[in-house]
């Protein structure tokens, strides 16, 4: 019987060319399978092809549940393994470890080694990719864009965005009790990244069509593009003409983008803003430079887009999730309204020196970016041989190293009842007495997020203006607990997050 069934099995030249596809498709997505084991790194047995991220493939769960999960499941160890489809991954969970290879032993782990190919992401060649030396000197010219003299000169940009955001909750509020705040947000971070950086005014709050929102949306809703291309290997989408982002998103903003650059440079156009910076580093990295560098136009366009992008929704992320949480907790909106009103008292108005004084706020920020993190977790590549300090491992060249931040932040060892929302947890007494590297909202270390101070002085400044205008508050709408998105690597309310706002002044 059996050796009729192989005789049949592999007698038959279809069935036995398709018997020897599907072995060589097994080798090819389990030959990986070992690494973990050999190292004897604590690890969950992968499953073939999938490895040990099935349900977030499948959209069955978010991408953080899934790291979570893993992180949760190793409790007390200093680093565990897993497998996102065939590629093995560290997730390093002792902060002592994560202080080494974020800043303490750096020069082991610069790269994040996402290795995009430019052909099929438009921001590939910007910052968050760039490897090596390349990414040295591109933050060495970019960060003059991000000073604190530049950041002063912003201030009354941000502010006049402020007041038109604050013009049409008023006018919305005359329409219905109810507005979806986080694309709310969105229309104003969109407006002040615009402005600020590169000189436009969008006016996307009042502009329902505006084409800057109709993109930057289009792109952030791409769950089941981001999956493929998680997915499927570079060679085979550009087989497949599939690209990471929207490809008429990716025109619009290289186009957009092109002709900013253009018209300063053809007119003679200088403001003190990441599109000047950026024309300058053109200037010495592409037009003037006699090194071989390797740096091209269109390494200042993925820039400049990738500034764009990264100004509009990490910020509209934090606001819309910040305000839902002082909807819900009117003693916590309270404290910080009575503190915004006490400062607004001492310093007549919202000047810079306003918004440093407000310190219970960036409690309230920082409370707030710890429960929703912008990015689920930090990775890093190892660019050389690493024998971790005081263990058994050597972390080999090439090994991709996955920081959990949102499984941190959400540690009850770090932070006791982790999904409450606390902003004690951020006075400078509990602050000091906190182990470091265990918060984490813009990473740490040289690759440390360089619009940070940026992001901040745009929430606080927007921030003051609703607490003292509106009393936010839960509507019909409103759901709680927030249910998320599956398929996206950032946290979205997959129902939108739903606010009233009433004036004071009533």
């Amino acid at each position: 019987m059996i050796s009729c069934f192989f005789d049949f099995l592999f007698g038959t030249p279809a069935i036995g060319a398709v018997a020897v596809l599907a072995a060589i498709v097994y080798y090819y997505t389990t030959n990986t399978y070992d690494k973990w084991l050999k190292l004897k790194v604590p690890h969950d047995p992968p499953w073939p092809l999938v490895g040990n991220t099935v349900k977030m493939m499948t959209l069955i769960e978010h991408q953080l549940a899934t790291i979570d999960g893993i992180y949760k499941r190793f409790a007390g160890e200093k680093y565990c393994g897993f497998y996102q489809m065939k590629t093995p991954f560290l997730m390093v969970r002792d902060p002592e470890l994560i202080n080494n290879i974020l800043i303490k032993d750096f020069s082991n782990f610069t790269d994040r080694g996402f290795h995009k190919d430019p052909a099929l992401n438009i921001i590939a060649n910007g910052l968050f990719f760039m490897e090596g030396p390349k990414w040295k000197v591109m933050r060495q010219k970019l960060s003059p864009g991000f000073t604190s003299g530049k950041l002063k000169l912003a201030h009354n940009q941000i502010a006049e965005c402020s007041d038109e955001l604050m013009r049409f909750i008023t006018a919305k509020m005359k329409e219905t009790d109810q507005i979806e705040v986080k694309e709310t947000m969105g229309k104003y971070s969109t407006d002040v990244i615009g402005t600020c950086a590169f000189g436009l005014k969008l006016d996307t709050v009042k502009n329902e069509d505006s084409d800057f929102r109709l993109y930057g949306r289009k792109i952030l809703k791409m769950s089941f593009r981001f999956l493929l291309t998680e997915m499927v290997s570079s060679k085979i989408l550009k087989l497949l003409g599939v690209t990471e982002f929207p490809p008429d998103a990716s025109a619009f903003y290289e186009a957009a983008f092109n002709e900013v650059i253009r018209y300063r440079e053809e007119n003679g156009i200088v403001r003190h803003d990441v599109a000047q910076t950026l024309i300058e580093a053109k200037k010495e990295l592409v037009l003037d430079s006699t090194d071989e560098n390797g740096f091209t136009e269109q390494h200042i366009i993925a820039n400049a887009i990738l500034m764009f992008l990264a100004g509009f929704e990490p910020v509209s992320s934090t606001l819309s999730f910040c305000l839902y949480h002082l909807a819900l907790n009117q003693d916590i909106q309270d404290k910080i309204r009575d503190e915004i009103n006490s400062k607004l008292k001492q310093h007549g108005k919202l000047n810079n020196d306003f918004l440093v004084d407000l310190h219970y706020t960036d409690m309230v920020l920082a409370e707030t970016e710890r429960m929703y993190v912008v990015t689920n977790a930090l990775f890093r590549e190892a660019a050389k041989t690493y024998h971790v300090p005081g263990d058994t491992l050597v972390i080999e060249k090439g090994t991709k190293i996955m920081i959990p931040i949102y499984s941190i932040h959400h540690d009850p060892k770090y932070y006791p009842e982790p999904y409450t929302f606390d902003p004690q947890r951020f006075s400078p007494e509990e602050k000091a007495k906190r182990q470091s590297s265990t918060y984490l909202p813009f990473g740490d270390g040289p690759r440390f997020c360089i619009g940070k101070r940026f992001a901040e002085l745009e929430m606080k400044m927007v921030l003051s203006q609703i607490i003292t205008t509106f009393q936010i508050l839960p509507c019909e709408k409103t759901e709680v607990p927030l249910k998320l998105q599956n398929g996206l690597p950032m946290m979205v309310a997959k129902n939108g997050i739903w606010l009233r706002f009433q004036s004071i002044s009533e």
